[in-house]
């Protein structure tokens, strides 16, 4: 992206802006014609790599009308003892930027408005692995048929079986470590 070149606008003194503040036509003419370049550059900074150029026009037109709205109130609130006019301005057209932006955001679908296929996870097809007799206590052969056949969660598998869910998790555990290590060496010894 080339960038074109901003003409600096010369820092205005505080009896221009006070004439300016006062309403007179020529200084406000003046005002635009010193300090378009530098609105216009700070707002496209934001709206090009957003995609919005075509949006900057506008956007700077906003900065000079939130400048004059409610008898220049907002340019009243320049302080030049805290930055310079131009510094000022910048930062002005950068949030009048990022308000654009975010006014005309694309909206975000209402979740409740979504039909459930679009929602719905495909399920996935599960197949039950035999498990080699006598490699898993009878115990942890249970606790893996409840929860993944069975389809049950750690607290309903803990109380079908009468013992705490911390035991159900130690006996799951147990025994995929076991079927991890068989299913390893099996795939090892091919």
């Amino acid at each position: 992206m080339t960038r074109t070149p901003v003409r600096i606008a010369r820092e205005w003194g505080d009896q221009e802006l006070s004439d300016l503040l006062a309403g007179e036509k020529a200084l406000w003419d003046r005002f635009v014609r010193d300090h378009a370049p530098v609105i216009f550059a700070a707002v496209q900074r934001k709206l090009v790599p957003a995609g919005r150029s075509q949006d900057a026009e506008d956007v700077a037109q906003d900065v000079f009308m939130k400048l004059v709205k409610n008898d220049f109130k907002l340019l009243k609130s320049f302080d030049p003892a805290r930055a310079k006019l131009s510094t000022w301005l910048t930062i002005v057209s950068v949030s009048t930027a990022i308000d654009h932006l975010r006014r005309n955001a694309k909206p975000t679908s209402d979740i409740d408005a979504l039909p459930e296929a679009v929602l719905s996870v495909p399920a996935k097809e599960y197949h039950w692995i035999n498990i080699p007799e006598g490699l898993l206590p009878a115990r942890q052969a249970l606790v893996l048929e409840l929860l993944y056949q069975k389809d049950m969660e750690v607290a309903e598998a803990a109380d079908f079986l009468g013992i705490d869910p911390q035991t159900v998790r130690s006996m799951h555990h147990k025994a995929l470590t076991k079927l991890r290590g068989h299913f390893r060496k099996e795939a090892d010894a091919v």
